[in-house]
């Protein structure tokens, strides 16, 4: 199978890398700064389950190349228009798309760009970023990438994917339930992120001063907002996300708090502010989300003003 992944940053780096180590074909569809860092020195992933120096292949968009068999999509959601631009030409019927967005309205977008049958479900557990010299650093047991198809069949295509990514360094693993997986994603990503930004602090010292009781009311909130979309989340998954949240690393910061802190764009209309759309629209009371939100923005106008 041929896989295209769509950037080499901190994910698609770690996760096309692992797949390239194996010997799997794999390209890179990259920005042309990008492109200058892997063509001059590899792309290197520095990780606690084995560091890497591989010597990837590139491709610029314009560039022709043929239609890939897997298209994975690494991107942020504010990037995420570009990369549908970009990709166009490499997409035929069977290729599959595997988006790793956080959130859930990029699939609606995907369908409707590429089609219901071109889409499956996809979502990465990890804790990685990309140093100043575009080496890839992955620091934590973390390293999960879910997939499967959206309906849950267990279809020859994702058989032959799971045969395919089987065997690296780092867990892929097929799911007969990838839809609802996402969604407990999307609750446990929205509402980790929106508590550390909103406190400026990794989850340790939110969990000593007493933090997790605004994160449960949080996590109540988002439950009832899907629940009202008849979202396919299971019975009590708030309580087994906040036991998630307090075994985890004293240390622990959400990806959108580090990128606050270099002073990069945010989620915030495709994390928290998606929910609380619906929120408005439903009738629904969300006071913590929209706390959340509005801290968000505040940062988004003054990171335009500068």
């Amino acid at each position: 199978m041929k896989f295209l992944v769509v950037g080499a940053g901190a994910i698609g780096g770690y996760f096309g890398g692992r797949l390239l180590e194996k010997g799997v074909d794999v390209t890179f569809l990259v920005r042309e700064k990008r492109r200058q860092q892997l063509e001059e020195h590899g792309l290197v992933i520095k990780s606690i389950h084995g560091d890497g120096e591989l010597i990837p292949k590139v491709i610029s968009e314009g560039e022709s190349s043929g239609p890939f068999d897997v298209i994975l999509f690494s991107t942020k959601s504010y990037h995420l228009e570009g990369a549908i631009q970009s990709v166009r030409p490499f997409v035929d019927s069977h290729t599959m798309i595997l988006p790793l967005l956080n959130g859930i309205s990029h699939v609606d977008r995907l369908v409707k760009e590429f089609g219901e049958e071109n889409v499956i479900g996809g979502l990465c557990f990890i804790e990685a970023t990309l140093d100043t010299n575009g080496i890839v650093m992955q620091t934590s047991p973390m390293h999960e990438l879910v997939f499967g198809e959206r309906n849950g069949e267990k279809t020859e295509r994702i058989l032959e994917l799971q045969k395919t990514i089987s065997g690296t360094k780092t867990n892929f693993r097929l799911s007969e339930n990838i839809s609802q997986e996402m969604w407990h994603k999307y609750m446990f990503i929205t509402g980790l992120s929106g508590i550390t930004t909103l406190m400026r602090a990794p989850i340790g010292p939110i969990r000593d001063a007493g933090g997790l009781t605004a994160l449960k009311l949080l996590f109540a909130e988002q439950g009832a907002i899907m629940r009202k979309i008849k979202a396919p989340i299971a019975d009590q998954i708030e309580e087994g996300l906040l036991e998630k949240v307090n075994q985890m690393g004293y240390e622990m910061k959400s990806s959108m708090q580090r990128d606050m802190e270099k002073g990069l764009s945010v989620e915030a209309d495709h994390l928290q502010g998606y929910l609380l759309e619906i929120a408005e629209k439903e009738g629904i009371y969300a006071p913590i989300l929209e706390t959340i939100y509005t801290n968000l923005k505040v940062y988004e106008s003054m990171l335009e003003s500068q």
